[in-house]
């Protein structure tokens, strides 16, 4: 991509990124540093990846994407929002109880998302299905999933591996968010899963190790699942989690907190500071 799209893509992030903010700040609850880890991934597939039509969320022919860490929902929303499928200002009732945007994705309720998830290990393992339904009924559509590298401790992720593997779902790409912690701290000390791609290569997958945050790189690393023949692709995104935050960077106390109105206010000055500086090269 040239520079000019790069930009483009960095600012739509940093909107996802607000959107994901003022969901969690208006509800007073939910996962904001996993959200900021992967908005540039979400808003690189839903804006230059994926065949996706908000006005016709559920064509046929569509690809398909399944948020399995579904905590992260209130990133989904916010790329949702900006791409056209619901309206901005509805994320701001992000968890109210007449709110159709629940604290996980409600693929009955809410235009764009394709599964519903919560239970951390399941999304993935439907995705596969959904991969393995493509194959058996001809269709050319791909399937994207993300999970958390926490989420590997799941023991139903490692069966999927093992699925995917041997169906030969080379249609299949998943990234896993890498920014090495989980609601209880550093992921080697919890229940280690490293090295993550040598686990996944043993399973018989072609893995990619890349960066979370460029753009170029997470480009290369689809372009290059897309031309892998014969296997699925696992993409090891190596990530900052509470992204393009001060005070939320690598704290894993941003996992499932919410801000206070002055944290708030201060995030989202930070974000429009990054967006207007972004503004200004075009």
């Amino acid at each position: 991509m040239d520079e000019k799209r790069v930009t483009e893509l960095s600012i739509i992030a940093n909107k996802v990124r607000k959107n994901a903010l003022t969901a969690v700040y208006n509800a007073a609850s939910g996962h904001p540093g996993g959200s900021l880890s992967i908005a540039d991934l979400l808003t690189l597939l839903y804006f230059e990846v994926m065949n996706v039509d908000p006005k016709n969320p559920k064509m046929e022919n569509r690809d398909r994407f399944v948020l399995s860490k579904g905590h992260t929902a209130p990133a989904l929303y916010g790329t949702l929002a900006e791409r056209g499928f619901i309206p901005v200002e509805d994320v701001a009732t992000f968890r109210r109880v007449d709110s159709y945007l629940q604290g996980h994705p409600d693929m009955n309720k809410v235009p764009g998302v394709d599964m519903s998830t919560g239970s951390l290990g399941q999304g993935v393992s439907v995705a596969g299905g959904m991969a393995l339904a493509a194959k058996l009924d001809n269709k050319a559509y791909r399937v994207y999933s993300v999970l958390g590298d926490g989420e590997l401790e799941e023991g139903q992720v490692w069966e999927q591996a093992m699925f995917a593997a041997h169906y030969q779902l080379d249609n299949f790409t998943i990234f896993i968010d890498n920014n090495g912690l989980q609601i209880d701290g550093d992921i080697t000390k919890v229940m280690n899963p490293t090295p993550i791609d040598k686990k996944f290569e043993a399973f018989g997958w072609h893995v990619i190790v890349t960066d979370a945050h460029d753009f170029n790189k997470l480009l290369a690393a689809i372009e290059e699942a897309k031309a892998t023949k014969g296997k699925p692709t696992a993409v090891i995104m190596k990530s900052v989690k509470g992204k393009n935050v001060s005070f939320m960077e690598n704290n894993p106390a941003w996992h499932g907190a919410a801000p206070k109105k002055e944290e708030y206010e201060k995030a989202i000055a930070e974000l429009d500071a990054i967006i207007a500086g972004l503004e200004a090269t075009l």
